[in-house]
Protein backbone atom coordinates (compact mmCIF):
# COMPACT_ATOMS: atom_id res chain seq x y z
CA UNK A 1 0.00 0.00 0.00
CA UNK A 2 1.38 3.40 -0.98
CA UNK A 3 1.72 5.97 1.77
CA UNK A 4 0.45 9.47 0.91
CA UNK A 5 3.22 11.95 0.08
CA UNK A 6 1.38 15.17 0.91
CA UNK A 7 3.05 16.78 -2.08
CA UNK A 8 4.21 20.29 -1.30
CA UNK A 9 5.39 19.59 2.25
CA UNK A 10 8.91 18.62 3.28
CA UNK A 11 9.58 15.48 5.29
CA UNK A 12 10.58 17.65 8.27
CA UNK A 13 7.27 19.55 8.10
CA UNK A 14 5.28 16.32 7.88
CA UNK A 15 7.17 14.83 10.84
CA UNK A 16 6.60 17.93 12.98
CA UNK A 17 2.90 18.01 12.12
CA UNK A 18 2.54 14.27 12.81
CA UNK A 19 4.23 14.76 16.20
CA UNK A 20 1.56 17.35 17.05
CA UNK A 21 -1.25 15.15 15.70
CA UNK A 22 -0.23 12.42 18.13
CA UNK A 23 -1.32 14.63 21.05
CA UNK A 24 -4.92 15.13 19.87
CA UNK A 25 -7.83 12.81 19.12
CA UNK A 26 -8.93 14.97 16.15
CA UNK A 27 -6.40 15.94 13.47
CA UNK A 28 -8.24 19.16 12.60
CA UNK A 29 -7.63 20.37 16.16
CA UNK A 30 -4.05 21.19 15.23
CA UNK A 31 -4.91 23.30 12.19
CA UNK A 32 -3.29 26.45 13.57
CA UNK A 33 -0.25 24.58 14.84
CA UNK A 34 0.22 22.83 11.47
CA UNK A 35 0.04 26.17 9.66
CA UNK A 36 2.57 27.65 12.10
CA UNK A 37 4.93 24.71 11.55
CA UNK A 38 4.95 25.14 7.79
CA UNK A 39 5.22 28.92 8.11
CA UNK A 40 8.24 28.48 10.39
CA UNK A 41 9.98 26.65 7.56
CA UNK A 42 8.80 28.82 4.64
CA UNK A 43 7.73 32.17 6.19
CA UNK A 44 4.29 31.93 4.53
CA UNK A 45 1.63 29.43 3.47
CA UNK A 46 1.29 28.93 -0.29
CA UNK A 47 -1.87 27.49 -1.84
CA UNK A 48 0.02 24.27 -2.54
CA UNK A 49 1.07 23.96 1.10
CA UNK A 50 -2.43 24.75 2.33
CA UNK A 51 -3.86 21.92 0.22
CA UNK A 52 -1.16 19.51 1.43
CA UNK A 53 -1.75 20.44 5.09
CA UNK A 54 -5.51 20.00 4.63
CA UNK A 55 -4.90 16.55 3.13
CA UNK A 56 -2.62 15.59 6.02
CA UNK A 57 -5.18 16.80 8.57
CA UNK A 58 -8.05 15.15 6.66
CA UNK A 59 -9.96 18.39 6.37
CA UNK A 60 -10.99 20.48 3.38
CA UNK A 61 -8.76 23.21 1.99
CA UNK A 62 -11.69 25.63 2.42
CA UNK A 63 -11.90 24.89 6.16
CA UNK A 64 -8.15 25.32 6.57
CA UNK A 65 -8.24 28.53 4.52
CA UNK A 66 -10.89 29.88 6.91
CA UNK A 67 -8.55 29.20 9.82
CA UNK A 68 -5.52 30.63 8.01
CA UNK A 69 -7.25 33.86 7.04
CA UNK A 70 -8.84 34.36 10.46
CA UNK A 71 -5.48 34.53 12.25
CA UNK A 72 -3.49 37.57 11.19
CA UNK A 73 -0.16 35.96 12.12
CA UNK A 74 -0.56 33.31 9.41
CA UNK A 75 0.75 34.78 6.18
CA UNK A 76 -0.88 33.75 2.90
CA UNK A 77 1.47 35.94 0.85
CA UNK A 78 5.29 35.99 0.88
CA UNK A 79 6.82 38.16 3.62
CA UNK A 80 10.31 39.29 4.55
CA UNK A 81 12.48 37.48 7.09
CA UNK A 82 11.24 39.89 9.77
CA UNK A 83 7.66 41.10 9.83
CA UNK A 84 7.02 44.42 11.55
CA UNK A 85 3.44 44.61 12.80
CA UNK A 86 2.49 48.12 13.77
CA UNK A 87 -0.58 48.32 15.97
CA UNK A 88 -3.39 50.30 14.38
CA UNK A 89 -5.93 49.97 17.19
CA UNK A 90 -7.69 53.12 18.37
CA UNK A 91 -5.28 53.84 21.21
CA UNK A 92 -2.15 53.43 19.07
CA UNK A 93 -3.74 55.37 16.23
CA UNK A 94 -4.59 58.27 18.59
CA UNK A 95 -0.99 58.30 19.80
CA UNK A 96 0.67 58.33 16.38
CA UNK A 97 0.83 54.85 14.87
CA UNK A 98 0.05 56.29 11.40
CA UNK A 99 3.16 58.48 11.57
CA UNK A 100 5.23 55.50 12.70
CA UNK A 101 3.89 53.44 9.79
CA UNK A 102 4.78 56.24 7.37
CA UNK A 103 8.32 56.56 8.76
CA UNK A 104 8.89 52.80 8.62
CA UNK A 105 7.60 52.54 5.05
CA UNK A 106 9.73 55.50 3.99
CA UNK A 107 12.83 54.11 5.75
CA UNK A 108 12.46 50.69 4.08
CA UNK A 109 11.15 52.15 0.80
CA UNK A 110 8.13 49.81 0.83
CA UNK A 111 4.36 49.98 0.91
CA UNK A 112 2.38 47.92 3.43
CA UNK A 113 2.66 44.21 2.68
CA UNK A 114 5.65 44.57 0.37
CA UNK A 115 9.01 42.92 0.99
CA UNK A 116 12.03 45.22 1.26
CA UNK A 117 14.52 44.87 -1.59
CA UNK A 118 16.97 43.00 0.65
CA UNK A 119 14.24 40.48 1.55
CA UNK A 120 14.54 41.33 5.24
CA UNK A 121 11.34 43.22 6.14
CA UNK A 122 7.62 43.43 5.57
CA UNK A 123 5.39 45.95 7.36
CA UNK A 124 1.82 44.92 8.23
CA UNK A 125 -0.90 46.42 10.41
CA UNK A 126 -2.26 44.43 13.30
CA UNK A 127 -5.48 45.12 15.18
CA UNK A 128 -4.10 45.09 18.72
CA UNK A 129 -0.96 43.96 20.50
CA UNK A 130 -2.48 44.30 23.96
CA UNK A 131 -0.11 46.96 25.24
CA UNK A 132 -2.36 50.01 25.09
CA UNK A 133 -0.75 51.47 28.21
CA UNK A 134 2.50 51.74 26.20
CA UNK A 135 1.03 52.95 22.89
CA UNK A 136 2.03 53.24 20.19
CA UNK A 137 3.57 49.79 19.89
CA UNK A 138 4.90 47.45 17.24
CA UNK A 139 5.96 43.83 17.08
CA UNK A 140 9.29 43.40 15.30
CA UNK A 141 9.61 39.70 14.58
CA UNK A 142 8.68 38.30 17.97
CA UNK A 143 9.88 41.30 19.97
CA UNK A 144 7.37 43.84 21.29
CA UNK A 145 8.51 47.48 21.03
CA UNK A 146 6.74 49.85 23.41
CA UNK A 147 6.22 53.61 23.69
CA UNK A 148 7.38 54.33 20.14
CA UNK A 149 7.78 57.96 19.31
CA UNK A 150 9.31 60.20 16.67
CA UNK A 151 12.50 58.14 16.77
CA UNK A 152 10.68 54.84 16.15
CA UNK A 153 12.84 53.98 13.15
CA UNK A 154 15.98 54.43 15.24
CA UNK A 155 14.41 52.53 18.13
CA UNK A 156 13.47 49.62 15.88
CA UNK A 157 16.61 49.45 13.75
CA UNK A 158 19.06 50.41 16.51
CA UNK A 159 20.45 53.52 14.85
Amino acid sequence: MNEPTFEGLSLAEIEEINAEISHYPDKAAISIEALKIVQKHRRWISDECLVAIAELLETSPAQLEAVATFYNLIYRQPVGKTVIHYCDSVTCWMLGSDQIKERLCRHLNVELGEISTDGEYTILPIVCLGACDHAPVAMVGDQLRLDLGENAVNEIFGR
